[in-house]
């Protein structure tokens, strides 16, 4: 009988002939025949059933790779205008691979929401990790589009609002809802898509004057169909809703935790509390408790509520408002651990030794009574020594043990070494009225760090009580940058004069040691941008790949049911595990654990994007006043199109498009993220200090233009660039610019390759 190939080598020629997957295709290829194919059979069985292949009618194919041709949504065009398509099957154990669209000539243009039948070709890149070509288009989504109106006489004219878009569409007379002259307006297509003119638009809803401050997260909140309205029985579910009593629960209520928050919070779903360990083993520890809302008692599996809330995924925040994840009548007030209210619980008390390391932890179903409502500031000051009337009776008993435990939990941070990114948070505080009053970078106090280390702490325990109780949860995962992105980094370190090892594990110790070399020097906000790029974003699966920026083996999200579904999910396992209840984790829980956790990984992307927009288009709006101002910043980003530019004073960023940089060609190269001039050499790159002048701000979209001034101090190479003076750039000179990723004149030792000229 012939040797029969092994499974690793099935797995392999299966990985290395994608297309020919089918059992006669595997058999060929090791010359199997007659009898011994049943025992090919078996083995493809066995392969199946562990997990390495997926059976799809007659072939077999790798469970973690798409197959050679697919059926695939097409996405909104990113931030470059790259159309990328999501596959409808993706049955593998990670988040699902990115696919780039690329249109041969004579392709017809594909719009978001269309279905397309493609031919995928693995890739090797950072961005993505398959290209896809056109088949044929099987179906269309109705495209949705958000813009201003503008009234004709036959009906009307819609401007998007979108960044870069300049298509308008066409509305009919009887098509318009009666919206006025300047109005914002949500609108959908209308009818089959013209091949030639504008596109035909219908008007599904009038949102109000666009120029009006608070439009501008209105924008955002349809722009991404973010659910802002309950629905009636959603709200008549959660108003019948009563207090929890104390029951079986254990009764907390006389452990002074309390709740620290910043001080317009609305909602307070953590409470904290710490003291000295009186066992004489543990010398120098510290007894923790953090006690978390239990929304799981309100919200039961399959409810109105429970439906709702796993459709939002999550609460949005915008400076204006925030779009909740639970009514009101849960998350401001049942599931809020309000000062002096006796409120429903799910707390854990942990035990951690002078080097801040947990020794033990125990989750208890409780009922708690919150000491006191105290913000950050006020928490600060107080263990600075000047407590206010509120925290100078908490100073001694609830104050210093918290800190107390928080310098022991500084010695494991230290130890464990999580990333340590210094990327300063935006802050836009409103007037009254709603318009931006100023803009500045959030303070990190040592109050923050206190509350984010124990809840830290608390989310370790919970997975690992879960993991210990065999119950199914969902891991907030974090892995590793792939080898793409890290060589990428690699090559920026190096052009700044540092180094990042290669050919080893990778550890976040090793990114610290490179932002620690960087720190203090001209190059310290360039290797942040460049470290943070290089990671991979963080996700939900029922399955524990670790978290690396925490360099935490195991992680979940248990501390903010309030706010993320993901939590929910956690206390209820825990509740099933205890058998505290009947409001675990229910038997269809566990049977769509896979489809929650991609789709919250789904609706966290979405709030992401729509909270960028929202703060895009307050910076813009805060700055069309000082339009024709000079502004100081830094390049963070280069693409074949033009510069990113961070301004240092708000944060925004702006672009400065290529063809303002004068009449030479500028080469774009894609490895070492610059663009070099054809003719003075030079090169541009990201964390070079530029001085640029505002040319343009648009508020409705959030898009600011810049143009170039100086770069390192120093004008640029043959005067100014060939934009029309002190206002918009003008139109003549040479192509777009895009991102960097090294400064200058390290980069232009650094260069070696040969720069091809290329055109998009």
């Amino acid at each position: 009988m012939k040797q029969l190939p092994s499974k690793d080598q099935i797995l392999a020629w299966i990985a290395d002939n994608p297309g020919k997957t089918a059992k006669r295709d595997i058999a060929k290829a090791f010359g199997i025949k007659g009898a011994e194919r049943i025992e090919l059979k078996r083995i493809l069985k066995e392969l199946e059933a562990e997990g390495h292949l997926e059976k799809r009618k007659k072939t077999y194919r790798d469970a973690d790779s798409l197959p050679p041709v697919g059926v695939m949504q097409v996405l909104a065009p990113d931030a470059q205008g790259d159309l990328f398509l999501k596959p409808l099957e993706w049955h593998g154990e990670g988040p699902e691979p990115r696919v780039l669209f690329v249109a041969r000539p004579g392709d017809p243009a594909p719009g978001e929401g269309d279905r397309l039948l493609a031919r995928l070709t693995p890739v090797r890149d950072a961005d993505h990790q398959y290209e896809a070509r056109l088949i044929r288009r099987i179906g269309e989504g109705p495209r949705k589009v958000i813009g201003i109106f503008r009234k004709e006489t036959e009906g009307g004219r819609i401007l998007p609002i979108e960044k870069g878009s300049d298509k308008e569409w066409r509305v009919a007379r009887d098509a318009t809802m009666g919206a006025r002259d300047g109005e914002l307006v949500e609108a959908e297509q209308a009818g089959p898509r013209a091949r030639m003119g504008l596109p035909q638009a219908r008007i599904t809803e009038r949102l109000g004057d666009p120029t009006a401050p608070r439009a501008v997260s209105l924008i955002a909140i349809h722009q991404h169909g973010i659910p802002d309205e309950f629905p009636a029985e959603v709200l008549a579910e959660a108003d019948r809703l009563k207090p929890a009593g104390l029951g079986e629960r254990e009764d907390l209520r006389s452990i002074p935790l309390v709740t620290i928050d910043p001080a317009d919070a609305r909602d307070h779903d953590d409470a904290v509390h710490a003291h000295a360990d009186d066992d004489p083993k543990n010398e120098g520890g510290f007894v923790l408790w953090v006690a978390i809302a239990d929304v799981a008692h309100y919200v039961t599996p399959g409810s109105k509520l429970d439906r709702e809330a796993r459709k939002r995924g999550n609460s949005t925040y915008f400076p204006d408002r925030v779009v909740p994840m639970l009514p009101e009548r849960l998350s401001a007030d049942l599931c809020s651990l309000h000062e002096g209210v006796p409120r429903a619980c799910l707390a854990v008390r942990m035990k951690i030794n002078a080097k801040g390391e947990k020794i033990s932890h125990r989750f208890t179903r409780g009922l708690m009574k919150s000491a006191a409502s105290l913000n950050y500031n006020e928490v600060q000051q107080a263990q600075d020594g000047q407590p206010n009337e509120k925290c100078a009776p908490l100073v001694e008993e609830v104050i210093h043990p918290l800190f107390g435990a928080y310098e022991a939990l500084k010695k494991a941070r230290a130890a464990r070494q999580p990333l340590d990114l210094d990327l300063p948070e935006r802050k836009i505080v409103l007037d009254e009225d709603g318009k931006v009053q100023s803009v500045a970078f959030r303070e990190r106090l040592d109050a923050h760090k206190l509350i984010e280390e124990f809840m830290i702490l608390a989310n370790v325990a919970a997975a690992e009580e879960l993991i210990r109780l065999r119950r199914p949860l969902l891991f907030r995962v974090h892995e590793e940058p792939s080898p793409e992105k890290l060589d990428a980094l690699r090559e920026v370190a190096e052009a700044s004069g540092f180094t990042l090892a290669k050919g080893q594990v990778l550890h976040t110790s090793q990114l610290n040691r490179l932002l620690a070399q960087a720190e203090g020097t001209d190059f310290d906000e360039l290797l942040n941008i460049s470290t943070l790029r290089s990671m991979t974003q963080a996700y939900y699966a029922p399955q524990n790949y670790g978290h690396f920026g925490l360099a935490l083996r195991n992680y979940a999200h248990f501390t903010s049911p309030i706010r993320r579904y993901s939590d929910l999910i956690v206390h209820r396992g825990l509740i099933l595990g205890h058998h505290w209840g009947k409001d675990g984790l229910s038997p269809h829980d566990i049977e769509t654990l896979e489809e929650t956790a991609e789709h919250i990984s789904e609706t966290e992307r979405r709030s992401m994007a729509a909270e960028r927009d929202t703060t895009d288009r307050y910076l813009a709006s805060y700055l069309s006043e000082r339009v024709g101002n000079e502004f100081a910043g830094r390049i963070s980003g280069v693409t074949r199109f033009g510069l990113f530019v961070k301004l240092d004073e708000t944060g925004a960023d702006g672009l400065i498009p290529i063809r303002t940089l004068g009449r030479e060609f500028f080469h774009y190269d894609p490895h070492s993220q610059t663009l070099m001039g054809s003719e003075t050499g030079l090169t541009l790159g990201i964390g070079q200090e530029v001085t640029v002048r505002l040319a343009e701000a648009v508020p409705v979209t959030g898009g600011l233009m810049l143009e170039l001034l100086s770069v390192e101090d120093k004008p640029l190479p043959g005067g100014r660039p060939s934009g029309r003076p002190g206002g918009r750039p003008g139109r003549s000179g040479g192509r777009k610019l895009g991102k960097g990723k090294a400064k200058a004149k390290a980069k232009a030792t650094k260069e070696k390759r040969k720069v091809t000229r290329k055109r998009r």
